[in-house]
């Protein structure tokens, strides 16, 4: 089986959709997330219609947490004054069904696909918001593969991640809404479940449409723009 590794949307829905044109191309038969579907940028409700055509599983990242802070009157402020209306978006456009999906996710899943044990999480998997990057020093890595996992999948830091131990993966796709590694596009993995191989991936996209929509949605946040072409 192909399984999509993916994390990171963030509301980016012309990313989402170049990167889920790829998967179908390669086969994949269903879609791992790694969290953070929400924040930032603004065309969730979009997401959420591609991604329903799909058989995916996901975990609650941290824009996920603020979700469900602000839905429940907490933060409010904070979060538009660091992260943007993403979220402000999102609470107007998804449906309580969507919102109670998105807001009760679990931190960490694990599940058997053909015969690999897969820990899916968003930070790592002792702690949502620790961000491991990839030239983690090797005691931290070791740390993903005493999970014991055969595979697992984190995300967070938005910088596409490899590390093997033996038959143990440990992928951190990158970012498909906001890649930081200064190498514009949407990010993802593909990994082939009978070869036990992942391959890191990478859709070019026009970013113009959404660049427009930050200056009109939050001007105080310029990063929301330049990080999507920045080099």
């Amino acid at each position: 089986m192909k399984v999509a590794l993916l994390a990171d949307i963030h509301g980016n829905a012309a990313a989402l959709e170049s990167v889920l044109m790829a998967t179908r191309a390669e086969g994949a038969e269903r879609l791992l997330i790694a969290g953070d579907i929400v924040g930032y940028y603004y065309d969730i409700a979009r997401v959420m219609e591609l991604l329903a055509d799909w058989d995916w599983i996901t975990v609650q990242g941290n824009h996920e947490d603020m979700l469900a802070r602000v839905r429940s009157g907490h933060a409010a402020d904070d979060v538009r004054a660091r992260y943007g209306s993403a979220i402000d978006r999102a609470l107007v456009e998804l449906d309580s069904m969507q919102l109670d999906l998105l807001t009760g996710l679990p931190p960490t899943r694990e599940l058997d696909i053909d015969g690999h044990r897969v820990l899916i999480c968003h930070g790592s998997p002792w702690d949502r918001d620790t961000y491991v990057y990839p030239d983690a020093d090797h005691d931290l890595q070791v740390r993903f593969f005493e999970t014991g996992a055969n595979l697992v999948l984190f995300g967070h830091t938005h910088y596409p991640t490899r590390w093997r131990s033996g038959p143990a993966l440990a992928v951190n796709p990158g970012s498909v809404g906001q890649p930081r590694d200064r190498r514009p596009g949407a990010c993802w993995a593909l990994w082939d479940t009978n070869t036990n191989t992942v391959s890191m991936r990478r859709e070019p996209y026009d970013p113009t449409p959404l660049i427009a929509a930050c200056a009109v949605n939050d001007p105080h946040l310029s990063y929301l723009s330049e990080v999507l072409t920045r080099r």
